[in-house]
């Protein structure tokens, strides 16, 4: 590792095959807690590169537990979270909205690094407990339309390095890896990104290996349709800039999607709008978020008629049915 990290230290950057081998030899524990942390610091100062995320992917995903579900038509909304925004469980909150409205989701996350609390967090808040074999995601994905990928549970690589990010408590290249290494690998990913250097280098990646992907980026930095501001629109057709009229939305202020100060008040708050009682700012952001997944699948109409039926989904309870069928099973 020292001949590999002063190689780095010189502004050199990694093959695909090194990096792949490089991450596979961490997920087997092969070197110690301060040359692994010396390594993702390399990539705190550093943009990652387009061969060494392809590498750290392969590595990953052929590390994975087997997570075959029988089918490849299904969606997840993820962002690479460490935006440093602290929002409620937006893309969470999404999926339910999504899985209600009749598309079946596989969401992949994990706890939370930079933010309060991350999906696991708080449906482990809510009472859900984390499956580690296909055969009970499949369960779950027919009773409730939706299941639950906690990461570290597939990924023997995240979780050999989960301390280590927690005790980081910053933004690392894991972030950026998590939305691509969906064991389930579905269909329709809409990834989120915090920076436009991020996006670039995902949509070269995605141009590569899928016909159909969707990228968004808040021009003001966050991972998610956030409404505070102009959403680019990443997909394989080009860009799109959308403003919140676009999505049929006023403007909202960042301290009205506020995530909470506690693992406990964000699963408060992510009750409450599943329930119907959200504000009009905390719904308008889910609703968007889940419209816009809803469209890239391409099964659903235009946006309008995805935001009609994201809005049935959550007014009519089949969203709150679909965390209450997950929470039971």
């Amino acid at each position: 590792m020292k001949q590999i990290l002063q190689y780095l230290f010189d502004h050199h950057t990694l093959s695909r095959a090194e990096a792949k081998a490089i991450l596979s030899e961490i997920a087997q524990n092969k070197y110690n807690e301060n040359e692994v942390t010396a390594f993702v610091s390399v990539f705190l100062m550093r943009n990652i590169t387009l061969a060494e995320l392809e590498g750290f992917q392969e590595a990953l995903l052929q590390l994975a537990v087997s997570a075959d579900l029988g089918t490849n038509d299904l969606v997840d909304i993820v962002g690479t979270g460490g935006d440093g925004k602290n929002t409620f469980n937006i893309s969470t909150l999404a999926s339910f909205i999504v899985a209600g409205a009749g598309q079946k989701v596989a969401k992949h996350g994990n706890y939370g690094v930079s933010s309060t609390s991350g999906a696991s967090n708080v449906l482990e808040e809510l009472g859900y407990q984390f499956k580690d074999n296909a055969e009970d995601l499949k369960k779950d994905l027919e009773k409730a339309n939706i299941c639950f990928i906690h990461a570290p549970l597939f990924h023997p690589a995240l979780k050999a390095v989960g301390p280590l990010r927690k005790g980081l408590g910053l933004r690392t290249f894991f972030n950026i890896l998590g939305p691509l290494v969906n064991p389930a690998k579905p269909k329709y990913s809409m990834i989120g990104v915090y920076n436009p250097e991020i996006a670039r280098i995902y949509q070269y990646l995605l141009q590569k290996q899928k016909e159909k992907f969707m990228l968004v980026h808040a021009l003001d930095g966050y991972d998610e349709i956030s409404l505070t501001q102009d959403t680019k629109i990443y997909s394989e057709k080009g860009e799109e800039i959308y403003s919140a009229e676009d999505l049929h939305f006023k403007t909202i202020t960042a301290d009205s999607i506020f995530g909470g100060v506690s693992k406990q008040e964000a699963a408060e708050i992510f009750l409450n709008i599943l329930k119907g009682n959200g504000s009009y700012e905390q719904n308008a952001v889910v609703l968007a978020n889940a419209a816009m997944a809803l469209k890239n699948t391409g099964k659903y109409g235009d946006y309008d008629s995805c935001l009609t039926l994201s809005r049935e989904s959550l007014e009519s309870g089949k969203a709150f049915k679909s965390l209450q069928l997950l929470v039971k099973s």
